[in-house]
């Protein structure tokens, strides 16, 4: 026995080194000042590493690079040599205020190289920025910004125009979007305040919290998560599989709030007038308003008009209360 379990050790011992020995990496740093005249269009990726977008001076993009490079045992060329070919060689190009950063056309330089980027743009700068695997921030540009990553966070603040934030899997933070806003993630939750348009938003499973500061249709969709709303003013779709939903608002058009497994509660002004259809399979009902009955009330839905009637309040849960205030 003392013999095998020292063989094994010897063995793993060996393949620990090994690995070692075969997956050594190389890192390095290249910066380039680009220089630059008007609005400027960035288009940045990266398979591997962290996007920092932040704003400067208006003559210039600044690019600040962090290069590793891991060797598989497999190419002739190490990982020293590799990396560097990109130190020498790296991945931008310009052509005027159109700029391209991370584009490559030589496979051996995207197999086993991770390259996070800081750059540093003048306000006036629109931006397409997406990652394979890896975090990425932007704040103060005028946008519009499409921004997406395989996995990782995405944090976007103060943006003059509309954002499109994807991430198969991590949580989007928006704060201060002054357009409206497309998010979606696989997993992960997804926040966004002083939001001044329309706002969609997509989980599979994860929270959404919204504060909207001017009007817009909001549209949001969670498999399983709560989702909380505020200062809502348009139109309103909400549907989630299993989560509490709370939204307060002004209501401009019909408002749609359904959940299989989990609570409603909804408020609007005291001086607002709507129409309102409302039904739990298994919950309470309750309207702490003056209502119009219409057709048959049962313990388990509610149809009348508020106030004079409006635009339609649709409420639904299978599982779950309903609280209209």
């Amino acid at each position: 026995m003392r013999f095998g379990l020292r063989k094994i050790a010897a063995v793993l011992a060996i393949l620990l080194l090994s690995a070692g020995m075969v997956y050594a990496s190389e890192q390095g740093t290249f910066d380039r000042t680009l220089k630059v005249t008007g609005a400027v269009d960035l288009d940045i990726g990266t398979g591997a590493g962290y996007i920092n977008i932040k704003t400067g001076s208006t003559g210039s993009v600044i690019i600040h690079a962090t290069v590793k490079v891991s060797d598989d045992g497999w190419s002739i060329d190490d990982a020293k040599a590799r990396l560097q070919r990109i130190l020498q060689n790296p991945p931008i190009e310009q052509n005027g205020n159109f700029i391209h950063v991370g584009r490559s056309d030589d496979p051996d330089l995207r197999r086993n190289v991770a390259i996070s980027y800081d750059v540093t743009v003048p306000a006036d700068t629109r931006a397409n920025s997406s990652t394979g695997s890896g975090s990425q921030t932007v704040e103060g540009i005028a946008g519009p910004l499409r921004i997406s990553t395989g996995s990782g966070t995405l944090r976007v603040t103060n943006i003059g125009n509309e954002v499109r934030a994807n991430t198969g899997s991590g949580e989007i933070t928006l704060d201060g979007v002054k357009g409206a806003v497309t998010a979606s993630t696989g997993s992960g939750n997804i926040s966004a305040k002083g939001i001044a348009g329309g706002f969609e938003a997509r989980t599979g499973s994860g929270r959404v919290q919204l504060d909207q500061v001017s009007a817009g249709n909001v549209s949001v969709s969670t498999g399983s998560g709560e989702v909380t709303l505020n200062n809502v003013k348009g139109s309103l779709r909400v549907g989630t599989g299993s989560g509490t939903i709370r939204a307060q608002g002004e209501m401009t058009g019909d408002w749609t709030v359904e959940t299989a497994s989990g609570s409603v509660v909804v408020d609007l002004p005291r001086n607002a007038g709507f129409e309102l259809s409302a039904r739990s399979s298994s919950g309470s009902i309750e309207v702490e308003r003056e209502i119009t009955m219409q057709g048959t009330i049962t313990r388990r839905e509610v149809r009348g008009k508020v106030g004079g009637g409006g635009y339609l309040l649709q409420a639904r849960t299978s599982s779950g209360s309903i609280r209209v205030r």
